[in-house]
């Protein structure tokens, strides 16, 4: 449910067993609907919500057969999860039809509704295209790592940690040529990033697993950009408290996200409480893959 960038790391922390970031997607299937997956930690004590986004959305792809790509989810985290205990993920088979088909997950700990995601999947469709323009900013080969100002000794942590071990961010700075014009009361916010293992050539579920994960790690930042630097570029301990309330995805094209991919984000409103975040990914020929939205818990603290 929080932020993975508030995310407590001990310098003495341990690699996960997973091997690669495939290895946090696997989940076991324990019956025909029910499958079973360990999630690390976000925040302490407390799972990562895009990890746990992106094993029931597995969980719901592995009940559809045939050629049937994610199209969109909508979920909701509900309650926080215990990283150091299993999650059950119970999947209800909504729609079969020719072209849709959809699907429900609930993610279940000690009994306890955790998570909850709607998923729906389609046959691929030959038609005419047209999307919104990858703004020109600066590619990831010019950027430096987000991890590259950190002292030696708490990156060097973190790239043993379960949540930063594969993959890599590159803030484009907020003062780089080709960033659209800010607009007042808008916070915006533009990262490369990508899984720095390998993922499988054949399996489109995997890719679209880890931009679920992906999206999740910035999303709630940009809702407190007016209040905060992000994570990986604040000097001091966070004024906010921030945590991922839902998480909405709509996948327009095929994309591979162990390649470079622009995730363009933007805080249209605050209040109550509640950040608003919409988000873009571009993959490396300036094409727009996927869309995110979220809204994220904006508190202070203090």
């Amino acid at each position: 449910m929080t932020d993975l960038t508030e995310q407590r790391i001990p310098a003495e922390q341990e690699p996960s067993p997973a091997t690669s970031f495939a290895g946090l997607l696997e989940i076991e299937q324990l019956n025909e609907n029910t499958f079973r997956g360990q999630c690390h930690e976000g925040a302490p004590t407390r799972a990562f919500g895009g990890h746990v986004a992106a094993q029931a959305l597995v969980a719901a792809g592995r009940t559809c057969k045939g050629q049937r790509a994610v199209h969109s989810l909508h979920s909701y985290f509900l309650l926080p999860a215990d990283p150091t205990r299993p999650l059950t993920y119970e999947v209800e088979r909504l729609r079969e039809g020719v072209t849709y088909s959809a699907r429900r997950v609930r993610a279940v700990q000690d009994g306890h509704e955790i998570f909850s995601l709607t998923a729906s999947f389609k046959r691929p469709e030959s038609t005419d295209e047209r999307h919104r323009d990858m703004p020109p900013v600066p590619g990831p080969d010019s950027l430096p790592d987000a991890l590259s100002g950190w002292p030696g000794e708490l990156r060097e942590a973190a790239r043993k940690s379960s949540g930063f071990r594969d993959l890599e961010l590159r803030f484009v700075p907020s003062d780089a040529p080709g960033l659209p014009p800010a607009v007042p009361g808008m916070p915006q916010q533009f990262v490369w990033l990508r899984t720095t293992t390998p993922l499988p050539d054949d399996d489109p579920l995997a890719h679209a697993g880890a931009l679920t994960y992906l999206a999740d790690l910035t999303l709630a930042s940009t809702a407190g950009l007016n209040e905060q630097p992000n994570f990986f570029q604040r000097p001091g301990p966070p004024r906010l408290l921030l945590a991922s309330l839902d998480h909405t995805l709509w996948f327009h094209r095929p994309f591979r996200a162990d390649e470079w991919l622009l995730f363009a984000q933007r805080s249209p409103t605050s209040s109550d409480g509640r950040g608003l975040t919409l988000g873009e990914f571009y993959d490396l020929d300036g094409r727009l893959v996927a869309s995110a939205a979220q809204e994220a818990l904006v508190r202070r603290l203090g």
